[in-house]
């Protein structure tokens, strides 16, 4: 039972962590490159797309290196389940905010199952 918690416990340290840093670098990127009331995303400059993308990518992959790092072990269970989370968040998002396909279809392949493995690949325990 222990051990159960401690892994719940490591996977929500690396799910908060790597919110917190997504966060920030979406709010970060809204101060470098502002949007007028009437923007829409569908006709924006990639300059807009680039902190959005930065921002899934390094959230997940400091979530999933966060975790392996205060974990135990070197599992790739725990970063996947991060990954999954992030994963899914990129999913929700991508059906209530318009978005270019060409960004939706760069945000989901790239940035949340392979940042996952990344994150744990960075940080395997020798």
């Amino acid at each position: 039972m222990k051990t159960i918690l401690k892994n719940i416990v490591v996977v929500l340290v690396g799910i908060i962590s790597g919110s917190i840093i997504n966060m920030s670098l979406i709010l970060l990127g809204a101060n470098i490159f502002p949007t007028s009331i009437d923007f829409s995303f569908i006709d924006a400059e990639i300059k807009y797309f680039i902190f959005p993308f930065l921002a899934h990518a390094i959230g997940t992959l400091s979530g999933a290196y966060i975790c392996v790092k205060i974990s135990s072990d070197n599992q790739l269970a725990r970063p996947m389940i991060i990954g999954l989370y992030f994963l899914f968040g990129g999913i929700y998002m991508s059906t209530i905010l318009p978005a270019p396909i060409w960004f939706t279809t760069l945000d989901l392949l790239v940035c949340y199952i392979p940042m996952a493995w990344l994150g744990w690949k960075l940080n395997i325990k020798k």
